[in-house]
């Protein structure tokens, strides 16, 4: 009920009244009143008038199961969350939920992670109250090799919810970093993490793991040159369930598209536009040794199309590789 009412007051082009509350839930004024002290024990700025009813005037940085609902504009990505304020990693606990038969769209959310992880098994940093770190669950009908790229998928959404949020607060420059490394104005902002239980020719679930430095204003010395956060950029507090709300409706809406083809023929004209390596000149580093190339964008598959010095063209995959710019991180 503490969601209901918190979606209704945010929507509500005025007052809701007590009586109305109550009739909608059938429950008594004591009972409605008990969660407008709760709203306001959180933070919330709810404002009471007698004879006119509530209304709120502002609301915090909260980040709880009934603020995340009251914001979710989907049909099945976050439509059940299950959150945590302190967990190990939120992938291992969606992989953990998927293997117990957790619906489509399970949403997991941390406020702090013990055990974050990034690409290649490196730690990712996860202090309290200050970022966002969350993992949904996906059931996809497609064959597991074409898995890897759901990372695209979600760095694509990432980027446009970003890009949804960025009026409000005052930043720009949102771009990918070919594959799923979401970036502003030249730092690391999101690390994004696919991990997959599979059979030889069904997948069991996959697991896609966001981790976005929203309100951080110090990182640790190796990364403080390379990482920044959306407070940083814009240098004011950002709410985080707003973005988490605004990103799940782009991940709903992508993919979908993505499944109509099972590869991203529909997302690729997009997923260029906000990739920061098109255009450039990169250095490709693979186990072989390291070359030059020019990145001219994306192939169906989320391949990386470049261009040798030599004018030969090759797609490069990110299992593979990665891509750096010429000087230095993108």
């Amino acid at each position: 009920m503490k969601a209901e009412i918190l979606k209704l007051l945010r929507e509500a082009d005025g007052y809701v009244s007590g009586q109305q509350l109550c009739e909608k839930f059938g429950v008594s004024r004591t009972a409605v009143w008990k969660v407008i002290r709760q709203l306001q024990e959180e933070g919330y700025q709810v404002e009471a008038v007698r004879n006119k009813g509530y209304r709120i005037i502002d609301s915090p940085d909260v980040m709880t199961r009934e603020e995340l609902e009251s914001l979710m504009q989907t049909r099945w990505a976050g439509q059940k969350i299950v959150y945590y304020d302190e967990t190990d990693s939120t992938n291992l606990r969606i992989k953990q939920l998927g293997d117990e038969g957790a619906a489509h769209g399970t949403l997991a959310v941390a406020d702090r992670q013990t055990a974050g992880r990034g690409r290649r098994g490196r730690s990712w940093e996860s202090p309290a109250g200050s970022s966002i770190y969350m993992s949904i669950l996906l059931r996809p009908q497609i064959p597991p090799d074409k898995a890897p790229m759901l990372t695209l998928v979600m760095a694509c959404s990432v980027a446009e919810g970003l890009q949804d949020c960025a009026e409000t607060y005052g930043y720009s420059g949102i771009k990918i970093k070919w594959p799923n490394d979401i970036i502003i104005n030249g730092k690391k902002l999101v690390g994004i993490l696919t991990e997959m239980s599979t059979q030889i020719d069904y997948i069991n679930h996959v697991t896609v793991g966001v981790g976005i430095n929203v309100n951080r204003t110090e990182f640790p010395e190796e990364i403080r040159e390379t990482a920044t956060s959306l407070r940083l950029e814009c240098g004011r507090v950002v709410k985080r369930a707003p973005i988490i709300a605004a990103i799940m409706k782009r991940l709903e809406a992508n993919y979908e598209t993505f499944l109509e083809t099972q590869d991203l023929s529909g997302l690729m004209e997009r997923y260029s536009e906000l990739l920061v390596n098109r255009d450039r000149d990169v250095l490709i580093l693979s186990p072989e040794g390291s070359y030059p190339a020019h990145a001219l964008g994306i192939n169906e598959q989320g391949e990386l199309l470049v261009r040798r010095e030599d004018g030969s063209e090759e797609a490069v995959y990110a299992g593979e590789v990665s891509v750096r710019g010429v000087y230095g991180y993108v």
